[in-house]
């Protein structure tokens, strides 16, 4: 149990400091995750040399890290996540293995992500009502420019979702997911709004740093430096300060949190044995 606990604390102290960077810069360091998961895979490896005969605990470490490096990359590519978000979920993936058991593991893996989706839906609808109520003058006045845009889409779901609503007096199920439906594009026009006129900003050049997102493609001098989900390079900031003193970029959402507020719910429900639960499912 020793083991477990040194993980879980050594998580949690990096997630605390992840959480505080990302509030701060929304950014997270690599120095940060890379050290996370160096220090876990070199405990697991200690730990084996002297305690466990077999490895096992160090080799579901690499096994975890290597899982969550696949998830962590294809949550990245699908654009769910920044690239400091990707990396700690890949850095997790060295923590997560409690286990000397890989289905076991395999169950821990799945039920922190679906802990880390119903944790990061609830945060990004709080964080979206803060955003909306800080910024209230840009949201009353880009949301009907949004709502005007999307007639076609509310009509669409409307009329959808009424027809699955009538449907659903002869099935509760078909019912709720015509609600769902009937209310996905007002969601959408919400987030859409909150996306484009609370979430960008007109900052100093000189204030810029690695990883920011333009809003749009922006022409310095004879080049144009496209607007991309990796954000901006060292080298493409060097270049703006030269010929822009304020350019606009696009806020994101401090998410380091989720990942720190999941991990605590995994691991109380761990120690706690409240993830008996979970086994139902298989």
């Amino acid at each position: 149990m020793f083991e477990i606990i040194f993980l879980v604390g050594l998580a949690f102290l990096f997630l605390v400091f992840a959480s505080i960077q990302d509030f701060k810069t929304t950014e997270i360091s690599n120095w940060l995750v890379f050290s996370l998961a160096i220090f876990a895979i070199a405990f697991r490896f200690f730990y084996g040399l002297f305690f466990d005969v077999n490895f096992a605990l160090f080799y579901q470490g690499l096994i975890g890290l290597g899982i969550f490096f696949i998830l962590g990359n294809l949550m990245y590519y699908a654009h769910f996540f920044a690239g400091g978000d990707a990396k700690l979920m890949i850095a997790l993936g060295a923590i997560l293995p409690f286990s000397r058991d890989f289905i076991i593991n395999v169950k821990f893996f799945i039920f922190f992500f679906l802990l880390f989706l119903c944790v990061g839906a609830i945060y990004g609808f709080f964080a979206s009502i803060i955003l909306a109520t800080r910024y209230s003058k840009e949201f009353k006045k880009g949301f009907p420019k949004v709502f005007s845009k999307s007639k076609l889409l509310i009509v669409l779901g409307n009329l959808c979702g009424i027809v699955i609503m009538i449907l659903g007096l002869i099935d509760s199920y078909l019912f709720i997911l015509g609600v769902l439906i009937f209310i996905l594009p007002y969601l959408y026009v919400y987030s859409k709004t909150i996306d484009e006129h609370c979430m960008i900003r007109k900052v100093k050049t000189k204030n810029l740093i690695e990883g920011d997102w333009l809003v749009k493609n922006l022409c310095v001098g004879k080049k144009i430096i496209k607007s991309s989900w990796d954000g901006l390079t060292k080298a493409d900031i060097a270049l703006i300060k030269k010929h822009h003193k304020f350019i606009e970029i696009r806020n994101g959402i401090a998410f380091a949190p989720v990942f720190l507020i999941s991990f605590v719910f995994l691991a109380i429900s761990y120690f706690f044995n409240f993830i008996q639960f979970f086994n139902w499912f298989f």
